[in-house]
């Protein structure tokens, strides 16, 4: 049907190498970036009826290439005697051999499409980009462990987790954007893949972009670089999900914020849907332009608290019923008091316990996991004093430490010291009676009551969970 040098042509090595060819000289003329993007995964089929068939694996890159590349690959196709033009179709399943490089498949990890059951780069990971194009070059690799089915949930992340469900199952944007804050390890990052994975599986035709900030604005320095902003501008502004990880990291970066703003406006005016993480809320974040914060709030701001005693043992059966593996009550009840500082750190300390077990054959218990734990529960035991715990407090909450010891119960003194025993339980390894001794005197039980209390107000006021969590991490630091 198409001719080279007057001479008609089948699908064929031939055909393959002058396909090739154009794509390379694409390459020179539109950059990098641009080329690995959209060209690059690009896979010629064959003969359509007077023209060139090349299929894509996405409605989203088909209409792009159309209205970016087409003539141009049609000009070059021309230039070679191939008169008959290009169609772009929308085509999943074909071979390696024709794409627009020439590696063999063996090397390109790259294009395999994400899914949880179906890796793309051989670690249980899948593209940050699902159902589009470039997906590495764009987004960030997903965890095939994150999806909902997986996340525990308890009373500190059960907001966040419904609220992040509901973007994940909506026909149209719930809320924008969903704003997710809370500390290291707590569960942000597997929501934000949890949805990813989500629309994967229920609304493949939807293109979705996950990756951290550090890589939105790695992209954007580099696309200003190559003198390629263009790209790389309609690449975020053209998705139906965007998801930024770890937001904070571009506070004092005006001119990533400037575009990352300008991206936030545009996807929000076209009712696209924005999922963004960060270690604190929106008014919190340090560095950030004041519009940029209020575009932050306009949505829903969900946060994910300090793990209880509770999730983490709830989290450690999950993880235990997933390995296979029969681990003793004792030992998880051991764990979840004693790794109280995130979720992986947790997670963590069984994967070594079960590994212990696997690989030298000796029984799980409560010696041997403090045996194979130890430096990790030394650690956690923080070489902070319950001294230390009452001289911080107090002068966060402006008392005096005598306080910690008083008989005093008004409630701008009792406050601040159960704060002091509950931080006391939680970074020391003391008993009740020691801790107890240590304010005044004072039986188990009040400290008991004391934790109980901090704890549920914790999950019901927001600043004051904030104030013990900042209170926690500068003592652990």
């Amino acid at each position: 049907m198409t001719e080279k040098n007057g001479r008609e042509v089948e699908p064929g090595q031939d055909l393959q190498d002058t396909w090739t060819e154009i794509c390379e000289s694409l390459r020179a003329e539109i950059g990098e970036a641009s080329f690995q993007s959209w060209i690059k995964p690009m896979r010629l089929i064959g003969h359509g009826d007077d023209a060139l068939q090349a299929g894509v694996p996405t409605r989203f890159m088909r209409d792009w290439i159309q209205a970016h590349y087409q003539d141009r690959l049609a000009e070059l196709l021309g230039d070679r005697g191939l008169t008959g033009g290009l169609d772009v179709i929308i085509h999943q399943d074909h071979g390696p051999t024709a794409r627009a490089d020439s590696k063999p498949a063996e090397a390109r990890k790259d294009d395999t499409p994400a899914g949880p059951s179906h890796n793309g780069n051989g670690n249980g990971n899948g593209s940050g980009l699902i159902n589009g194009a470039g997906s590495d070059e764009i987004g960030a690799p997903l965890d095939a462990r994150y999806t909902f089915d997986r996340f525990v949930v308890g009373k500190p992340n059960e907001f966040a987790y419904a609220a992040a469900r509901r973007v994940a199952e909506a026909d149209v944007v719930p809320f924008n954007p969903l704003f997710l804050y809370g500390g290291v390890g707590l569960g942000k990052t597997h929501l934000m893949h949890a949805i990813a994975w989500h629309l994967r599986k229920t609304r493949p035709d939807r293109s979705v972009i996950y990756l951290s900030a550090e890589k939105f604005m790695y992209r954007f320095v580099r696309a200003l670089r190559e003198h390629n902003t263009v790209d790389f501008k309609e690449q975020f502004r053209s998705v139906d999900v965007l998801m930024v990880d770890d937001v904070q990291f571009i506070s004092g970066k005006e001119s990533t914020q400037e575009e990352f703003f300008h991206t936030f406006n545009s996807l929000v005016d076209q009712g696209r849907q924005i999922v963004i993480s960060a270690d604190k809320s929106p008014n919190d974040l340090e560095g950030m332009e004041e519009r940029l914060i209020s575009r932050l709030n306009c949505g829903l701001v969900a946060d994910i608290h300090a793990t209880t005693y509770e999730l983490r043992l709830g989290i450690l059966q999950a993880k235990g019923e997933q390995m296979g593996v029969d681990v003793p009550l004792k030992v998880l009840e051991f764990l979840a008091h004693k790794i109280t500082s995130n979720v992986r750190e947790l997670e963590g300390a069984l994967n070594r316990v079960v590994a212990h077990h696997q690989l030298v054959g000796r029984d799980i218990t409560l010696e041997t996991s403090q045996d194979v734990l130890h430096d990790l529960l030394k650690a956690s035991e923080r070489r902070v004093t319950i001294e230390e715990i009452q001289k911080r407090v107090s002068t966060h909450f402006n008392i005096r430490v005598s306080d910690m010891h008083s008989a005093r119960r008004a409630r701008s003194v009792a406050r601040p010291r159960q704060v002091a025993m509950y931080l006391s339980k939680q970074l020391t390894s003391r008993s009740l009676p020691e801790i107890g001794r240590k304010f005044g005197g004072r039986d188990h039980t009040t400290v008991m009551h004391a934790v109980k209390k901090v704890e549920e107000l914790r999950e019901q006021d927001t600043s004051f969970n904030e104030d013990v969590e900042l209170l926690r991490r500068m003592l652990e630091g």
